[in-house]
């Protein structure tokens, strides 16, 4: 499912798929900028997102065998809610 399959589905319980998209983007701006800010993002029942703080390391160029070091980095990470089952 993407944005606009999300969009789709908000639409059958909104009034106008202008109102679905606009609380499908606003939602995701908001998700966004807290992110941005270093704020975890808990959605009860479905999951939270957080942002990761990676480490300095060295790695290597596959092309050249030579070693780089990679400066420190964010990533996003998300568990999911232990009632978010997928059919198993």
């Amino acid at each position: 499912m993407n944005r606009l399959d999300l969009i789709r589905e908000l639409t059958k319980h909104l009034t106008t798929e202008r109102d679905a998209k606009l609380a499908v983007c606003k939602t995701f701006e908001i998700m966004g900028e807290a992110l941005r800010d270093n704020r975890k993002v808990v959605i009860s029942n479905f999951g939270t997102f957080k942002v990761k703080e990676r480490m300095p390391r060295q790695m290597r160029n596959p092309k050249t065998n030579q070693r780089v070091m990679v400066g420190p980095r964010k990533s996003i990470r998300f568990k999911p809610s232990k009632k978010l089952t997928i059919g198993m």
